[in-house]
């Protein structure tokens, strides 16, 4: 395996955690970038919910979930209900084009939020049934989130129009 040297070393463990989580989130836009309408919108493994349209739908939401819910204590804006707890998946007819900025702008959201934040402080009660967790944690959780699904938008993109990539 060839290491990326190249890559200078982030002087504190902010910086480090930003680093890594912005670059999880640029993959997200390189794994879909050309991607063709139909083929964001079709599923192609045996979940009819994984799709291109829908991860990053789902990435969206989990931001918001995390940074505006769970660490601000603000209402849940998400289109789940106990009803259908994956509807933000299901995105048909709405354009990847949107998606993907609405992401961005759920993105830069997060980073405000995390910017007033210390690392390890509790800053809001955390919703009911929920356990109260630090910015370290959720930036840790979204790294680690963000890139299990850039994993599987490497295999859908693949499967769709045999993309491959970093």
């Amino acid at each position: 395996m060839k290491r990326d040297r190249a890559r200078p070393q982030p002087p504190d463990e902010r910086t480090a955690l930003y680093e890594r989580l912005r670059w999880q989130r640029q993959t997200v836009r390189k794994k879909t970038e050309g991607l063709a309408e139909d083929l964001a919108h079709r599923a192609f493994l045996p979940s009819p919910l994984m799709t291109a349209a829908g991860l990053v739908s789902h990435l969206r939401w989990v931001e918001h979930a995390w940074f505006e819910v769970d660490l601000l204590g603000l209402p849940d804006r998400g289109p789940w209900t106990d009803e259908d707890p994956d509807a933000e998946m299901r995105v048909d007819g709405v354009p990847l084009a949107r998606l993907l900025d609405e992401y961005d702008e759920q993105c830069a959201r997060s980073v405000e939020i995390a910017d007033g934040m210390a690392l390890d402080g509790l800053e809001a009660a955390p919703p009911p049934g929920r356990e109260p967790c630090s910015l370290r944690w959720v930036l840790l959780h979204l790294i680690e989130e963000t890139a299990r699904h850039n994993g599987h938008l490497d295999l859908i993109r693949e499967l769709a129009d045999g993309v491959t990539g970093e």
